[in-house]
C-alpha cells in the first residue's frame, strides 16, 4: 500500500512534468537560477540534464524537475522561458537552526542528540517532515525499550528568519514501568529463584532505588535470556531452549509481567573430542590445548575456551583470522556428544599500519612507543595483547582496545586499530579536608601525569595537618631514551609530629633530594638505580621515649646520610588503577653509604595478584614484607626509617601505625607506638563493580593481617631486638568501597578486628586518598 506523502509527491511530479511540457522546445542561450540563498548555483546546475547551447525539450525539463526534487534541497521547482534564457525557479527547504529538548531525564542528552543525528535530524541540516517523524518514532522506541510505556512526545516546528526553523521536542516521560513478576515454566532441575538470581532484571526490593533492577528493559531481558541459556549449556543441557517469552503490561501502564517458558532437555556427557582441518603440522601443539576429557559433563564455555585457545595459538603465528569452529555431534539415545573442531588458519597476515584513534590530548608517540606489534611484521596476538596492556597501564585512559582490521582489496594484510578513550590526568587542589588518622588537613597541590600529552609527570604537593607538613616536588620522565629508560627527580621537606600520630612525643624534619633511573630489562621487568641526600633534624623533649632521646644523644639532632637506592619491579596487570588480572611485584632497597652520620639498610618486597573469578568479581591478594638493620659503628636503626602497620594502607580496623612495639609514656599515661625495623602485612580482597557503575567504582570485602617487630626496652636505657613471631599477627575483616576519583584513588572501609589484644588501638571506620590497593 502506497504511503500518502509518497502519493502526494508523485502527483506533484506529474503536475510539474505537465508544466515543463508547456515550455516549447528551443535552443538555450543561458540558464538563470532564481530563489537560492544557501545553495550554491553549481549544485543546481549539477542536476540539470542540459547546459547553455543545448536544445531544451519538455522531456529534459521533466527530468530536471525530478532530479532537483530528489536532491531534497527544494520544496518547489519550476521552469520558465525568458526569450532564449531558461529560468529555473526554486524554493529552498528550511534549514534546522536549533533543536531543543525538554523533559528528558531518563537518558543522557548527548546520547539522545546522537540518536537523532543517526536518523538525519541535526542542526544545520535541511528540514524534512519525514525525518522529523522518524526522529519522533526513534525517541519513542528508546523510551519503550526502557519501560516508559506512558511516555508522551510532542514535536513543534517554529519558522525563523532567513528560511530556518527551530525544532522543539517536549517529552512527558511519565513513570518507568516496574516489573511486578517474573515467572518461569518448564524448569524442573533448577528452582526459579536460582534462575532469577542470574538476571539483571528483577522484582522490586529494598535496593531497587539504586540498582534499578525492577525497571523493564528489552535489552536487559535479551541479555538475561542469554545468561540463562549459557548457564544451562554449561551444565550439560545441550538441547535446552527458550520456547517463548511473554511481556504483558497492566492497564495502568505501570506494572510489567514477564513469563518465560523453557525446555531443559537432558544432560549430555562428552564421548570424545576430535580435531580436523588444516593444522599446519601443529597437530600435537593444538591437541595439547584440548582440555576436554571423555566422560565429562558437556560445558559450552569450556568448548568455546578450547576454540579460543586454538585460534589464539594460530594468531601468534600471523594467522589473524584463524577459526576453530566446534561442532557438537549429539547422540540423543545415549545422551552423549562428540565435539569436532574444524580448524581453518586462513591466510597468514602481516600488519600494514598501526592506527591510533581517540587520543585528543595524548601525543601519538606516547601511545605508539608502548605498542609491541610492529608495522610490516607478521601479526602476533600475544604482542597485540601486550601492547593493549602496556597502554592501559599508563593510567591515562578510561578504556583501551586493540583490534585487527582487514585491509580492503588485500588477502594478507591487516591494520591494527588501537582505540583509546582519554580520562583526566591532572588536578589542581586548594582547600581543606579531614582524615580519620590526621584530623584537619590544609592542602594545595598540582599534579599532572601526562603533561601536555608528553607522558611526563609533574607534581607539587603542599600538605599541612596536625601531624604532618609536606613540601614536595616530583618530576618523572618515562622515556629519556628511545629504549624506555626513565628518570625521576624528587625534592622534599617533610616534618612529622609523632605525638599527633599517637606514636611518640617526638618531631623530626627530613629534607632531601634524589634522582633515580628505571631501566627496562624485559617487557614486564624494570630495574631502578639512584641515590639521595638526606638530612633529618630530630626534636626531642623530656617527655620523649628514652629510645629517641638515646638516639639523638648518639647521632646528634641533625644526622645526614647519602643513600644508594636500588629496586626491581615486574608488572603484568591489565590496568594500574583498577586491575582485574595480572601480577605486580616490587623489590626496593635503600643503603646508607659509609661517610654519613648513620649507616643502615632497609628493603621491602611487595607482591600483588589479581585473579578474575567472573566478568565482575576479582580476587586480589597483596602482601608486603620489610627488613632493616644497621652496620659499621651505627648500633641503632634510625627510627625515622621505621616501618609501621595498622590502618587502611595495611591492617584495617587498627589505627594508623599502631601495631608493633610500644613504650609507656607517663606524661599522658598511655603507650607510644614506636614502629620497627621488620614488618609483614597481607590483604585478601574480593572486589566487584557497583551495580550500574564502571570499573573505577568497586565494592570489596577483605581479610587483613600484619605486625611490626622492632626493639623493646630491657631497663637502664638498654634495648634488645624482638624476635619475629608470626603468632603476634593481628587480623581483621570487613567491607569497603574503592573509587578512582578525580582527587585520586579513594577507599572507605568498615573493619572488625578478629584478635585484638589489650593495648591495641582499634578504629573501625577509616578512609584514605591516594592508595592503590
Amino acid at each position: 500500500m502506497q504511503r500518502p506523502h509518497l502519493t502526494r509527491i508523485a502527483a506533484s511530479l506529474a503536475a510539474l512534468s505537465l508544466f515543463a511540457g508547456s515550455v516549447s522546445a528551443f535552443t538555450i542561450s543561458d540558464i538563470r537560477v532564481e530563489g537560492i540563498s544557501r545553495t550554491e548555483p553549481g549544485t543546481v546546475f549539477s542536476h540539470l540534464p542540459f547546459q547553455a547551447g543545448d536544445e531544451y525539450t519538455p522531456e529534459k525539463g521533466a527530468r530536471a524537475i525530478h532530479s532537483l526534487y530528489q536532491s531534497g534541497l527544494f520544496r518547489d521547482v519550476s521552469l520558465s522561458q525568458d526569450g532564449d534564457v531558461l529560468v529555473v525557479r526554486v524554493m529552498e527547504r528550511p534549514a534546522v537552526a536549533t533543536i531543543e529538548t525538554h523533559g528528558i531525564k531518563a537518558f543522557d542528552k548527548d546520547a539522545v542528540e546522537k540518536s537523532l543525528r543517526d536518523v538525519g535530524m541535526a542542526e544545520g541540516r535541511i528540514f524534512d517532515q519525514a525525518t522529523l517523524e522518524r526522529a519522533d518514532q526513534e525517541l519513542r522506541r528508546q523510551y519503550l525499550a526502557r519501560g516508559y510505556y506512558g511516555v508522551s512526545v510532542k514535536t513543534t516546528v517554529t519558522p525563523l528568519e532567513r528560511n530556518r526553523v527551530r525544532i522543539t521536542i517536549s517529552v512527558d516521560e511519565g513513570s518507568a514501568s516496574s516489573i511486578a513478576s517474573i515467572r518461569f515454566t518448564g524448569n524442573q532441575t533448577f528452582e526459579s529463584d536460582e534462575l532469577l538470581d542470574m538476571m539483571q532484571l528483577g522484582t522490586p526490593n529494598w535496593m531497587s532505588w539504586y540498582t534499578k533492577r525492577d525497571l523493564y528493559s528489552r535489552e536487559k531481558l535479551a541479555a538475561d535470556l542469554e545468561t540463562i541459556r549459557s548457564f544451562y549449556m554449561n551444565q550439560g543441557y545441550l538441547d535446552f531452549k527458550i520456547d517463548s517469552v511473554q511481556v504483558s503490561i497492566a492497564s495502568n501502564k505501570s506494572d510489567v509481567f514477564i513469563a518465560i517458558n523453557l525446555t531443559e532437555g537432558e544432560k549430555y556427557t562428552i564421548s570424545g573430542v576430535k580435531l580436523q582441518g588444516d593444522m599446519l603440522g601443529l597437530d600435537k601443539d593444538l591437541e595439547a590445548l584440548v582440555t576436554i576429557k571423555p566422560g565429562e559433563i558437556y560445558n559450552a564455555e569450556t568448548v568455546k575456551n578450547v576454540s579460543t585457545a586454538i585460534t589464539d595459538k594460530l594468531s601468534t603465528l600471523g594467522y589473524a583470522f584463524a577459526s576453530a569452529n566446534a561442532n557438537p555431534i549429539s547422540d540423543a539415545n545415549n545422551r552423549t556428544v562428540e565435539i569436532v573442531y574444524t580448524v581453518d588458519p586462513g591466510r597468514r597476515a602481516y600488519v600494514r599500519r598501526v592506527n591510533i584513534i581517540g587520543n585528543n590530548r595524548t601525543r601519538d608517540e606516547v601511545i605508539r612507543r608502548e605498542v609491541r606489534q610492529y608495522e610490516a611484521a607478521w601479526f602476533d596476538s600475544d604482542k597485540v595483547k601486550l601492547s593493549r596492556d602496556r597502554i592501559d597501564r599508563l593510567g591515562y585512559f578510561e578504556s583501551v582496545t586493540a583490534e585487527p582490521k582487514p585491509v580492503p582489496g588485500t588477502r594478507d594484510q591487516v591494520d591494527l586499530e588501537v582505540n583509546v578513550k582519554e580520562r583526566p590526568t591532572g588536578s589542581i587542589s586548594l582547600g581543606a579536608g579531614y582524615s580519620t588518622s590526621e584530623g584537619i588537613i590544609l592542602s594545595a597541590g598540582f599534579a599532572q601525569n601526562n603533561v601536555f600529552g608528553t607522558g611526563n609527570s609533574v607534581s607539587v604537593e603542599v600538605n599541612t595537618s596536625k601531624s604532618q607538613r609536606t613540601y614536595a616536588l616530583s618530576v618523572v620522565e618515562p622515556y629519556v631514551t628511545p629504549e624506555g629508560v626513565s628518570r625521576s627527580y624528587d625534592l622534599y621537606d617533610r616534618r612529622v609530629d609523632l605525638d599527633e600520630l599517637d606514636v611518640a612525643d617526638v618531631e623530626y624534619e627530613t629534607r632531601g633530594v634524589g634522582v633515580s633511573w628505571g631501566i627496562p630489562f624485559t617487557e614486564l621487568d624494570r630495574v631502578y638505580l639512584g641515590g639521595k641526600l638526606e638530612s633529618t633534624k630530630v626534636m626531642t623533649n623530656s617527655n620523649s621515649p628514652q629510645r629517641y632521646i638515646t638516639y639523638a644523644d648518639k647521632f646528634g639532632e641533625n644526622p645526614w646520610s647519602v643513600a644508594l637506592t636500588l629496586g626491581w619491579s615486574r608488572d603484568s596487570r591489565d590496568n594500574s588503577l583498577a586491575p582485574t588480572r595480572g601480577v605486580y611485584q616490587r623489590l626496593s632497597g635503600e643503603f646508607g653509604l659509609p661517610g654519613g652520620d648513620i649507616q643502615y639498610y632497609k628493603a621491602t618486597y611487595q607482591y600483588q595478584q589479581y585473579i578474575p573469578l567472573s566478568r565482575t568479581w576479582t580476587l586480589a591478594f597483596n602482601g608486603e614484607i620489610g627488613y632493616g638493620d644497621v652496620y659499621g659503628s651505627t648500633d641503632m636503626f634510625p627510627f625515622f626509617k621505621n616501618f609501621y602497620a595498622g590502618g587502611i594502607g595495611s591492617v584495617r580496623g587498627f589505627e594508623n601505625g599502631s601495631l608493633g612495639p610500644k613504650e609507656y609514656d607517663p606524661y599522658d599515661n598511655d603507650s607510644d607506638n614506636l614502629g620497627g625495623d621488620r614488618m609483614a602485612t597481607f590483604s585478601l580482597e574480593l572486589l566487584a563493580p557497583l551495580p550500574g557503575g564502571d570499573r573505577t567504582l568497586r565494592i570489596f570485602g577483605f581479610l587483613d593481617g600484619g605486625m611490626v617487630w622492632g626493639y623493646e626496652g630491657i631497663g637502664n636505657g638498654r634495648y634488645r631486638r624482638q624476635p619475629i613471631d608470626f603468632g603476634d599477627l593481628r587480623y581483621s575483616t570487613g567491607i569497603g568501597v574503592a573509587w578512582i576519583s578525580p582527587l585520586g584513588p579513594l577507599k572507605f572501609s568498615i573493619a572488625a578486628p578478629l584478635n585484638d589484644e589489650s593495648g591495641d588501638d582499634v578504629q573501625r571506620f577509616q578512609f584514605q586518598i591516594g592508595t592503590g590497593f
